[in-house]
């Protein structure tokens, strides 16, 4: 039989993950439920095949701030964005007007290579440049 590759649509990969995220707050809920019965956080782990330090966790969130923490993860910080939508405007922008002399097209190099020469755009990166445009879902051949 052939391999065939399989790719979500849209719709379902949505909905997929919410359905991931909501079985991570059953799991969580379940362990609350385990240790209001007073079971032991070990016989917790071994029924949920989860680790004892995941569940001490969310009974330590839940007696310090409550049901929502316990259930819910806390927005993480991440890295800073680097450009903000003014440049990243400028960015797409720039990808969607006709390449320079001497070019058929715009590549994500040629992109960042010509953005680097401007003002705010001296450590711009390929890779930058490339997430940028991904999110827009514009394609540059």
């Amino acid at each position: 039989m052939k391999h065939r590759k399989l790719e979500l649509r849209k719709n379902d990969y949505n909905c997929l993950k919410k359905m991931v995220k909501k079985e991570k707050e059953i799991n969580r809920a379940r362990i609350l439920l385990l240790l209001n019965k007073d079971k032991k956080i070990e016989d917790i782990a071994d029924i949920l095949d989860i680790g004892v330090s995941t569940i001490a966790k969310i009974k330590k969130r839940y007696l310090d701030e409550g049901l929502e923490s316990a259930l819910n993860d806390k927005p993480r910080s991440g890295q800073p964005k680097k450009y903000d939508v003014e440049k990243e405007t400028e960015i797409i922008a720039l990808a969607c007007t006709d390449p320079p002399k001497g070019h058929k097209r715009w590549s994500i190099r040629l992109l960042a290579e010509t953005l680097r020469e401007k003002e705010g755009f001296e450590t711009l990166t390929r890779e930058s440049v490339r997430i940028i445009l991904k999110k827009t879902q514009l394609s540059l051949g």
